[in-house]
This record gives structure tokens, C-alpha cells and sequence, in this order.
């Protein structure tokens, strides 16, 4: 059976990820700096800004998906955060090169349009925010995402390695479906994430199908439900937030996600299977 070594699976998403691969029947092994509360699969414990390590704890995978991170702005000191994104994911793909593994997936973040940790309020230039979006980041997060990008097209020119890298929004495991009524009937709650959201067991699917599907090169993928994270119809969404962008890309009749998840499903067949009204009610 094909290995795959799925880094941060100690993680909240990286628990799915890791279950949803062994249940298909791959060779699982979670890399991480800490172990999982669940045993899903092996686990080692490595620093993956560590070169040595990194090539010692791939060796003999088929595939890498790499979510391990720090997750979000503001959780360490900005250049802790850029340090370690950076020099980690580069190190894996490195890694992957020198030995010989061709497929790789790569946690890039929907921050790195720049809206999410604006210091500065930014609007988005279009809707919905698709792959072609300007990134315009203002915080060291979403710039690692930016770079790591940047680091995942050199690898591809120089090795012909594939490597997806995930665009993400906003991670909703089953039980965080509970906090929903908390702010599905106000707009001003997560509109800098434009209101995004999608099921981390929908993102583990997504990161096997980019491991399976050949010939993608080095591509960036938003992932996202195809409703948004609101009660509230986009365009009113819109209109009560960003009134200033007029330029609406695709119709939008009702909850439509302001976050295109097109190309994913076009270039993977991916389609997410989790919508919260499904698990939450509306009143």
C-alpha cells in the first residue's frame, strides 16, 4: 500500500486528515512536535526545522502532506511565525526532492488574500475570491503562506515535483457546529474571513484526491464550502459589510460561498459533502 507521511497530524485538522487516509487504506505516518490525543496511526516526534530529521522521517514515503504549522497570526511573535512556516515547509520539500518522492501537499491559508489579519482594513477586489485574487498580505502569517507558495512553484520547476497547495478557510470539525447560532445571524462576525468555512473532513478528502490525481504541477487551491458560515444571504452580507465591491463574478441568489472552491472541484473532483445547516438550526 502507498505511504504517506502526514505532518501535524497531532493537530485539530490533522486528526481527520490522518484518519480519512488510513481508513483508504494508505501506510499512515503522523509526524508532529507533540502526540495525538487519539492513536490513529504511528506517530514520530520530530523538528521540522530541522533538515536531518526531515529527510529521516520521509524516507521511504510515496507522498507528503504537510499541514504542520504555526496555525493562525498572533499565536506566537510574528517572526517566530514566519521563522518556522517558512523554514519548515521548505525543509519538507527539500526533503521530498532529494528523495525522490513526487507528490506533495502543502496547508497554504485563505489569510494569505490578506483580509483575514489586516492591519489595515482590506477589502476583497472581487466576489467570490478566487486563486487569481490578489494576495496582499499584512501580517508574517499569510506572508509564509505567500512564500511557502512561492517555495512549492521552485521545487515543481526544479524537480517536476506536484505539489497542491491548500488554500484553507476556515477549519469546522463536527463538534464546533454548536457554536454556530452564536453568529450566523450577524454579519459583522467573521466577515474578514468573508464568512467562510469548510469541514476538516472535507479537507481530508480534498488532500487525498490531490495525492491521487497526477499531472497538476504546482497549483493553489481554495478550499471552501459551497455555502458561507451565514444565515444571512451573500449579497445582503455585501451590501451590510462591503458595500464599496460591486464586482460579483458568478450570480449570487442566495448563500453562496464568497470563497470559490471551482477550481478545486474542476482540477480534483472534489466536492465538499459537509454543510453546517445539515448539523445546526437556523432560529
Amino acid at each position: 500500500m502507498p505511504k504517506v507521511v502526514i505532518t501535524g497530524g497531532s493537530g485539530m485538522l490533522g486528526q481527520h486528515v490522518l484518519r480519512h487516509f488510513v481508513d483508504q487504506g494508505y501506510d499512515v505516518l503522523n509526524v508532529d512536535a507533540v502526540r495525538p490525543k487519539e492513536h490513529i496511526c504511528p506517530t514520530l516526534i520530530a523538528d521540522l526545522t530541522n533538515l536531518g530529521e526531515v529527510y529521516s522521517v520521509l524516507a521511504g514515503a510515496d507522498a507528503v502532506v504537510h499541514l504542520a504549522a504555526i496555525p493562525a497570526a498572533h499565536i506566537r511573535t510574528p517572526e517566530v511565525t514566519f521563522e518556522n512556516n517558512v523554514v519548515s515547509t521548505y525543509n519538507v520539500l527539500e526533503a521530498a526532492a532529494g528523495l525522490g518522492i513526487t507528490k506533495a501537499v502543502i496547508a497554504s491559508s485563505e489569510s494569505s488574500y490578506g483580509i483575514v489579519f489586516a492591519v489595515n482594513r482590506l477589502e476583497p477586489a472581487y466576489v467570490p475570491i478566487d486563486e487569481e485574487h490578489p494576495q496582499l498580505p499584512q501580517d508574517s502569517y499569510g506572508l509564509s503562506k505567500v512564500v511557502n507558495e512561492q517555495t512549492a512553484d521552485m521545487f515543481h520547476r526544479r524537480t517536476g515535483m506536484q505539489v497542491v497547495s491548500m488554500r484553507i478557510g476556515n477549519v469546522i470539525i463536527p463538534e464546533r457546529y454548536a457554536d454556530f447560532p452564536s453568529f450566523i445571524h450577524d454579519p459583522e462576525q467573521r466577515e474578514t474571513i468573508m464568512w467562510s468555512y469548510i469541514d476538516a473532513r472535507d479537507i481530508a478528502e480534498a488532500c487525498r484526491l490531490a495525492v491521487e490525481t497526477d499531472g497538476l504541477g504546482s497549483v493553489a487551491l481554495n478550499l471552501a464550502a459551497d455555502d458561507t458560515s451565514s444565515a444571512i444571504p451573500s449579497r445582503e452580507l455585501l451590501a451590510a459589510r462591503y458595500p464599496a465591491v460591486k464586482d460579483i463574478r458568478h450570480p449570487l441568489d442566495g448563500h453562496e460561498t464568497l470563497f470559490s472552491n471551482a477550481k478545486a472541484k474542476k482540477l480534483l473532483g472534489w466536492q465538499p459533502k459537509h454543510a453546517w445547516r445539515t448539523y445546526v438550526k437556523e432560529s
